[in-house]
């Protein structure tokens, strides 16, 4: 059993600590919710504990700006391994192992698009979502796109190196007006940029670059409305990433990486790269695994274009027709600040009201605020049919109204919201309605969110009754 000392037994609504988005929590009823079951060690090391609040672990410097988010009178944040009781996640390039995710952690988020660095598929199974910033990097990316394609067009850093040699010899001011015709190039006005993927970060790229003069081809079968709204309208769509291509002057790669079959893994391979133009450059700000290097090498070779990349190359790295920068897309200040607070804004969402969005695994979920006198539960479960039903019908035996209720599903997950209605029942003893739903065969986990932050989660751990 929890030290008595340490037990939180019965919970009360206290609205002081609540925040004013959640205003209407505070005509729910009193209810209790903690169960006493099992031993300290299940929750972590003891002097980590602070009740009533929400630990936050983190990894890699995270911004202020965005830790600023969390208000210290309901989280407290901790860095790695000294949080062995995280309630959620946030990392950024950190590469997550399945032993740092306490079972007292509801969701996992990075600051930034991508999410190799997460074992999601894991998370999946365990019933934890996992979230991400779309879009909050998009403008530190985009501008550094154009500065890729100054970079193959003028031969900049080549120059640089060159009056950096003539320095040392003390020759600068003799060689330099002799020399500069070793470095011409071209304009980019009047040339063509073909974008592959008009996400957040494609979107705008198409639309600076038009500002710049150049003439825009796109290509992304799974474009979105929102992001099509912001296209400029003199784009013009391709059907396949070959005819995007085929006579551009500049390529840019905004896809994600997906390995595994149907994957995007070598996706600018021979087939394409074979399309380009003797001169093209090719921009990479995306990943460096979505280009077959040996391919790109036989057309760097066999003519003038250019391959500007945001990622190591074991093969291309010195290739006179290659720059290489060491990931500086989302460096910068105002993209960590977005990034995190964007990250910090979804966890809080989660955690107090239990909406999803943003998720890589989990299906984007919300509902209106509670209704007066009802407390939300929510509850995750494998993709199988039957399971809502079943979760009802725990209700219904326990006479406890469901008012408003949501059911989405993606993948092999599903996420329900429930708000019951506590009107009549005075105390409402939740112990054994929590226990029996996270009990079900198929549930993964349930939570009761009634303003006290920390409490209310249950994990079904393969039979075992986690709280």
């Amino acid at each position: 059993m929890i030290p008595t000392t340490l037990s939180i037994a019965t919970r009360t609504l206290r609205p002081s600590i609540l925040r004013p988005s959640l205003g209407s929590l505070r005509h729910m009823a009193d209810i209790s919710v903690e169960h006493g079951r099992g031993t300290w060690k299940t929750y972590g090391d003891i002097t980590s504990y602070q009740p009533g609040k929400f630990q936050i672990k983190t990894y890699n410097k995270i911004s202020p700006i965005g830790l600023s988010e969390f208000p210290s009178s309901q989280y407290e944040i901790k860095e790695g391994e000294a949080a062995t009781n995280a309630h959620a996640v946030l990392l950024r390039s950190h590469k997550l192992k399945e032993e740092e995710v306490n079972l007292t952690v509801r969701a996992i988020a990075r600051c930034g698009a991508g999410t190799n660095n997460v074992p999601v598929e894991r998370m999946t199974e365990l019933g934890i979502p996992v979230f991400n910033t779309p879009g909050a990097n998009a403008n530190a990316v985009k501008e550094l796109v154009l500065a890729g394609m100054l970079l193959g067009s003028r031969r900049i850093v080549d120059g640089v190196n060159h009056m950096k040699k003539l320095g040392e010899e003390g020759l600068q001011k003799e060689r330099v007006e002799k020399d500069k015709a070793m470095f011409g190039g071209r304009e980019l006005k009047n040339k063509t940029l073909a974008v592959i993927g008009l996400g957040h970060i494609g979107a705008a790229t198409a639309r600076d670059a038009e500002h710049l003069g150049c003439k825009i081809i796109g290509y992304d079968p799974s474009l979105s409305i929102e992001n099509a709204l912001k296209l400029p309208r003199s784009i013009e769509l391709a059907d396949s990433i070959v005819n995007a291509v085929k006579n551009a002057d500049y390529i840019s790669i905004n896809i994600p990486y997906i390995k595994g079959e149907g994957g995007t893994h070598g996706i600018i391979g021979k087939d394409v790269i074979g399309s380009f133009k003797e001169d093209a450059v090719l921009l990479n700000f995306a990943r460096g695994e979505l280009v077959d290097s040996e391919a790109m090498k036989q057309f760097l070779d066999s003519g003038d274009g250019r391959y500007i990349s945001d990622f190591p190359d074991d093969l291309l790295w010195n290739h006179p027709n290659t720059v290489l920068l060491p990931h500086l897309g989302a460096s910068t200040a105002e993209a960590e600040d977005a990034a995190a607070s964007m990250a910090a804004s979804t966890i809080r969402s989660f955690l107090e009201t239990g909406t999803i969005r943003n998720s890589v695994n989990f299906p984007s979920t919300s509902l209106p605020n509670c209704p007066d006198h009802s407390i939300r539960f929510t509850v995750v479960t494998r993709n199988v049919p039957g399971m809502l039903a079943h979760i009802s019908e725990v209700f219904g035996h326990a006479q406890l109204n469901i008012l408003q209720q949501i059911n989405q599903s993606k993948g092999n997950v599903a996420y329900n919201v429930v708000d019951v209605d506590t009107s009549g029942h005075g105390v409402v003893d939740f112990k054994d309605v929590q226990e029996k739903i996270t009990m079900l065969d198929g549930v993964l986990s349930s939570r009761v969110i009634y303003g006290v932050p920390g409490t209310g989660y249950a994990k079904n751990l393969e039979g075992d009754y986690f709280v």
